[in-house]
């Protein structure tokens, strides 16, 4: 739309945006003081002063949370009509005022009320801030600072780098009044009600004098907004409009200039091209703008690490377009944080996070997933139950998979940055997804006796398994540290047999559904028997071992009555090479760290309390042979139950496990340093 005047007269034509913003002449009510918490001030302080050295970006921000209220709206006027208050058309519109040094985004969205701005505006309503303070106290770096910030959506408070005073006006859809909120940034802010025409948001900069060397442009100059937005904002589904004024002059039939005919035209001009990127051919869109696409619709201001841009023919046809990100969100372990991918029918956004189109595995993959074969006004109960978005599910869980496995042999370096990211997420797969578990399987991986630096893959492991070897060796514990100096590994270090280190909790979740990789069948060395070498060796080694389980048979029978209370069976051991005692499972036992995650989360009293372990014993250690001339000189020797105590103190310690009676063990250990002494 553009208006004509006379030369020298500039004048503006009410436009249906104007309106929106008109206020009431009526007397605002008196608005209150507030003050941020401690933490919000100083991530506040961190945001203004230190934080972006691109502080453009502040317009970025603004518009995404304008086109984000755009896209509420129209997700909740789909089983709400009357929100949009006859207003069909959603747009953001941005206007400067070089004399007054103000730059206004407004948008006609669904907006927000009091409580709204209270919760997010008025306070950084995130889990985790005070952790995040700490870090800034710590001095963190500011690249690894800006990381942080956004992940927790505080893009907002950008706008504090550009401007000495912010003032917000919103009202939200369906609701009369009008909330107003102003802040010069120093730690206070007011809120109060105000009168606007229509639903939406309007934010109000007061600008800072222009410094370029401080990295602040003319944000009133059009240019210098114009080549913001097609940088950071091209692909917004709506349009982003700001008037414009230029000269034009008539011409006559020759095409010569009519002298005194100059006229001053203002018309809107749309800022961005607003074709979203999923709809365009992967091969004409740059990975800047991939990279700005992500960052809008993830609020991450890190740079994504992959993207995958599929198409789906045939009975279903459908779009998506998909990120890997680059570095997981601080909240990925959180309980009830939600997660999934944002759901377009037919270009209209109908649930901003559709958790049923990838497994709970998945869920740090972002992106927007768009369909022409699903209603408009589909419901998240539909969803559930809908047989088109179950073909959906299978058909990205398998190509994000393929994906995934197409990184990790053609890019080990960019697969390892991801692993170390979500791989803990990735391991959850094993035990849910039993479909796509053979694509899962060869995605993990984890921590070995191979190279302490260096991950290893199953696939890598079986590679360099030794001549003979049927079995794939693991071990679990809380820690690399722990699970390297534990007694069950003696046997493996000394013939040299590489050992998987599991010490992620879901680990142990993860390998209850791995029986076997390539034919190779995985096996604790903390359960059952251990069998090393080649045949002959294996042969020798049960034969010497009956022997010695022979000549010690009535020692073992009394320790296992001493000590019948915390374990099933003693007997002696061919995994031990240095340590006297260690504690091992059945085939079909819970590990130690299985029990104790199931304590920690009150499931082990239904599994009827802790079980019993089997005791093994070194047969070519000195403690044993010396027990064994105690037991043969005295069997009731009072010595005896006691070392048998010890023993099993020594064994739970070693594993890292709760002692069964520590007071009685530190009593005992008290005794014996008397003695020694």
């Amino acid at each position: 739309m553009a208006q004509k005047t006379d030369a020298g007269k500039k004048t503006k034509k009410a436009t249906p945006s104007a309106k929106k913003t008109t206020t009431s002449a009526k007397k605002k009510p008196r608005a209150r003081s507030y003050q941020f918490k401690a933490e919000t001030r100083q991530l506040l302080d961190i945001v203004i002063h230190s934080l972006y050295t691109n502080k453009e970006i502040f317009l970025r921000e603004l518009i995404s949370n304008a086109s984000d209220a755009c896209d509420r709206l129209r997700f909740e006027a789909l089983t709400d009509p009357s929100l949009m208050d006859g207003a069909e058309t959603l747009e953001i519109r941005l206007e400067a005022d070089p004399d007054a040094r103000t730059l206004t985004i407004e948008d006609n969205g669904v907006g927000m009320s009091r409580e709204e701005v209270m919760a997010n505006i008025g306070t950084i309503a995130k889990s985790g801030t005070r952790e995040l303070v700490q870090k800034i106290e710590e001095g963190e770096s500011s690249e690894s600072l800006e990381q942080l910030i956004g992940q927790f959506g505080v893009g907002f408070y950008s706008s504090f780098m550009v401007a000495d005073r912010v003032t917000l006006v919103s009202r939200r859809a369906g609701e009369e009044k009008a909330t107003r909120w102003e802040s010069t940034g120093d730690g206070r802010y007011t809120l109060g009600e105000d009168h606007r025409f229509m639903r939406g948001t309007t934010i109000t900069l007061h600008l800072k004098e222009v410094d370029s060397d401080n990295g602040i442009e003319d944000y009133t100059d059009f240019f210098t907004v114009q080549g913001i937005v097609k940088r950071h904002s091209d692909f917004v589904g709506y349009p982003i409009l700001m008037k414009h004024q230029r000269e034009e002059t008539e011409r006559d039939d020759e095409g010569k200039e009519i002298e005194g005919s100059a006229k001053t035209v203002i018309e809107d001009k749309t800022l961005n091209s607003m074709k979203p990127s999923w709809t365009r051919p992967a091969g004409d869109v740059t990975d800047e703008e991939y990279a700005e696409f992500y960052k809008h619709i993830s609020h991450d201001w890190n740079e994504p690490l992959d993207t995958l841009s599929l198409r789906a023919e045939g009975r279903i046809e459908y779009r998506a377009l998909l990120f890997l990100p680059g570095k997981a969100p601080h909240d990925m372990y959180f309980r009830d944080q939600k997660f999934g991918l944002q759901l377009y029918v037919k270009r209209v956004l109908v649930m901003e996070r559709c958790e049923d189109l990838l497994p709970p595995y998945l869920r740090f993959v972002k992106g927007v997933v768009d369909s022409d074969d699903l209603p408009i006004n589909i419901s998240r109960e539909m969803v559930q139950q809908d047989r088109i978005i179950g073909q959906m599910r299978k058909w990205l869980t398998r190509k994000v998979l393929d994906h995934l496995a197409k990184i990790e042999a053609d890019d080990k370096e960019k697969y390892l940055k991801l692993w170390n990211e979500f791989g803990r997420v990735l391991k959850e797969g094993v035990g849910f997804d039993f479909e796509n578990k053979d694509r899962i399987v060869p995605l993990l991986y984890f921590q070995s006796s191979a190279d302490p630096e260096k991950l290893t893959s199953l696939a890598d492991y079986v590679q360099r398994m030794k001549e003979g070897q049927e079995e794939i060796y693991y071990l679990s514990g809380d820690n690399r540290a722990a699970v390297e100096s534990s007694p069950h590994l003696e046997a493996f270090k000394e013939k040299e047999y590489e050992v998987l280190y599991l010490v992620d909790p879901v680990d142990e979740f993860a390998v209850q559904g791995i029986t076997e990789f390539q034919e190779k069948k995985l096996k604790s060395v903390g359960k059952g028997t251990v069998e090393l070498g080649t045949e002959e060796e294996k042969k020798q080694a049960e034969k010497e071992l009956e022997e010695k389980q022979e000549s010690y048979k009535d020692l073992l029978e009394y320790l296992q009555k001493a000590l019948d209370e915390h374990v099933k069976e003693v007997r002696l051991s061919n995994r031990l090479t240095t340590s006297p005692v260690c504690l091992v499972g059945g085939e079909f036992d819970m590990s130690p760290q299985m029990e104790r995650i199931l304590q920690q989360t009150e499931g082990l009293g239904a599994m009827g309390g802790p079980q019993k372990r089997i005791m093994e014993l070194n047969p070519k250690h000195d403690v044993l042979a010396r027990l064994q001339e105690k037991f043969a000189a005295d069997q009731k020797d009072p010595v005896l139950d006691d070392y048998a105590h010890l023993l099993l103190g020594y064994a739970f310690l070693a594993e890292g496990s709760e002692l069964p009676e520590p007071g009685r063990f530190n009593k005992l250990v008290g005794e014996l340093m008397v003695k020694g002494l």
